[in-house]
């Protein structure tokens, strides 16, 4: 089993219609047509929507996300139309609420990748290609990539986990002047993000975008370069060979799979609330974060 431990009821806001609830946010649309998306402090981790949340992680989404946007709009427009709260909206909500645009959205997870680990260090053990792009010898887990490549992946439900795919079968579904313009965006917006991470002592092994159509015109939609969209790792201590330490939610995944736990990520039961302490450790990674790439501080 996977998917919510307690999936909340939606907030109920005059002239808003609730439209989802995902993992993260939620969404909407108000009266003119355009969507509302509300990033709560849930977390998720092995396809489980959490019991506990993550305090202020909904409002550091949010706002690394509007930061990261506004240094990549010379290269893809956003979705973002504002950033006022809706009226009769809780006051909850500030900081964490976008009003976007309605795009058709594109149904491919658009993955860039700079270095080797997680899935794709598992496929490359197993064959020497990631996504079917082969790979050469003597790559280990965190090494930098010859360049940047396109790894495209299956968008999933709640509750499940998506698959990679190659880049031919995003052309068999999507076409392939959509599929070219998805590569081309995808690895220009990573090798800029990776850029900037690095001046700032991050780096970026790997992000996930999503993107839409407003007609003809390709967007960027969803959060960008985030730690929930992205891993993130500290420069100073990178060293190929070995799991790096990161700025996401690794540190829950680590927390959930302890034998102390006593929790099977492979059996049927729900996995168990976090700790005060592991709650704090991934608030503070969450912030750190957003912290050393912006170079302002939380509040």
């Amino acid at each position: 089993m996977t998917g919510f431990v307690e999936k909340p009821e939606p907030v109920q806001v005059p002239g808003l219609v609730h439209l989802h609830t995902g993992k993260v946010r939620d969404l909407y649309r108000n009266e003119a047509g355009d969507l509302v998306m509300v990033a709560s402090d849930r977390i998720s981790a092995y396809d489980w929507v959490l019991p506990t949340e993550i305090p202020d992680k909904g409002r550091v989404l949010t706002q690394l996300s509007l930061w990261w946007f506004d240094r990549l709009a010379d290269l893809v427009p956003h979705h973002v139309i504002s950033t006022e709260l809706p009226p009769g909206a809780p006051a909850d909500w500030a900081g964490r609420t976008l009003v976007c645009s309605a795009l058709r959205m594109v149904p491919v997870e658009c993955v860039a990748r700079g270095y080797l680990t997680g899935s794709g260090l598992v496929e490359y053990d197993r064959s020497r290609t990631v996504c079917g792009l082969a790979l050469p010898e003597g790559l280990s887990d965190g090494s930098e990539l010859p360049a940047p490549i396109f790894t495209p992946a299956t968008k999933a439900a709640v509750g499940e986990h998506d698959e990679n795919v190659s880049y031919e079968e995003v052309a068999r579904q999507v076409g392939a002047e959509t599929a070219a313009q998805l590569r081309q965006a995808t690895l220009a917006v990573y090798s800029r993000a990776r850029d900037l991470a690095r001046e700032r002592g991050i780096v970026l092994a790997d992000t996930k975008l999503e993107f839409g159509y407003d007609g003809d015109r390709l967007v960027l939609a969803d959060e960008v370069l985030t730690p929930d969209s992205s891993r993130f790792w500290p420069a100073a201590t990178w060293e190929p060979g070995r799991p790096q330490p990161s700025y996401d939610k690794q540190y829950v995944r680590d927390w959930l799979t302890d034998p102390s736990t006593g929790w099977d990520r492979h059996g049927e039961l729900a996995p168990p609330p976090l700790p005060p302490e592991v709650v704090a450790a991934t608030r503070a990674r969450y912030v750190e974060a957003y912290e050393q790439l912006t170079g302002v501080p939380w509040q």
